[in-house]
């Protein structure tokens, strides 16, 4: 029997500073506290760690031990304490369109949940920019405090298709350009915990994959955005951008711990091979 959710331990992790309402705006409000304190990354498939994400292991690393982690683990912590506050939600699926050529591989996961009858997107753990909760309807638009907007739009060949119209620095250095850019595809069909199970395992494991061949780090800024890809930092916050590469792994494993809260040995970072 597993044990009940810690809501309190959870709350106190993201920051909120009280119990949401279970409408859009509460629904928002969790989402956001989450991306703010809970880094996305995935530096421990480059230290040879399986990628659990079964509930209490991810609450053990993202509240208990106060790392990050990508999409499946983020996801699976934001769907469990939507269920502790009383939200009705569930996880969906999805089509990365980033880059790369041909039909990408469901290698994202994101949540749906009701509120008052109607169905919303919410999704705590898209590390390329930050996109917030928008109900899912044709045409609907949301403006994320960055500035940049999100429009949802019904796709014949993939079901739903989110694309981003926002400024380069404030994303991982990926799927912008002039007007919307297309980020995700998704359909609304039934997830089972097997589907998410392969769909990580294929993420964290695959060869020459993003998730396998960079160590990647992000946070959200209040009007921002930051990233670590390998050595590359890039951060945009307002109006002031700064990008560097980082030469030196003390360098690095400050840049970690100050600005995406990750802490990690000097023995951890030198096992990156980033140096």
């Amino acid at each position: 029997m597993s044990l009940p959710f810690n809501l309190p331990a959870y709350i106190d992790r993201i920051r909120l500073p009280a119990r949401p309402t279970l409408d859009h705006f509460g629904l928002a409000a969790v989402q956001r506290a989450h991306r703010l304190a809970i880094p996305f990354e995935n530096l421990d498939v480059a230290l040879g760690r399986p990628i659990a994400i079964d509930s209490p292991a991810v609450f053990s690393k993202l509240v208990v031990a106060r790392r990050g982690g990508y999409c499946f683990e983020q996801n699976r912590l934001f769907l469990d304490a939507l269920g502790a506050l009383g939200f009705d939600a569930r996880p969906l699926l999805a089509r990365v369109w980033l880059n790369g050529d041909g039909v990408p591989p469901k290698t994202h996961t994101l949540s749906l949940v009701t509120v008052d009858g109607q169905p919303w997107i919410a999704d705590a753990g898209f590390g390329g920019s930050y996109a917030p909760p928008m109900p899912l309807a044709d045409g609907a638009e949301a403006e994320a405090p960055d500035g940049a907007r999100f429009r949802l739009t019904q796709d014949a060949t993939h079901g739903w298709l989110l694309a981003r119209d926002g400024h380069a620095a404030s994303t991982d250095g990926r799927g912008a350009g002039d007007g919307f850019q297309p980020q995700y595809s998704f359909t609304t069909d039934t997830v089972w915990p097997a589907d998410l199970a392969l769909s990580n395992h294929w993420t964290s494991t695959a060869p020459g994959t993003r998730f396998t061949t960079l160590k990647i780090a992000s946070i959200v800024l209040p009007h921002g955005f930051a990233s670590l890809t390998d050595r590359a930092y890039r951060r945009r916050a307002g109006e002031e951008e700064n990008e560097a590469t980082i030469g030196d792994p003390r360098v690095y494993r400050m840049r970690l711990s100050m600005m995406f809260g990750i802490d990690l040995t000097a023995e951890e970072v030198a096992a990156l091979g980033l140096f």
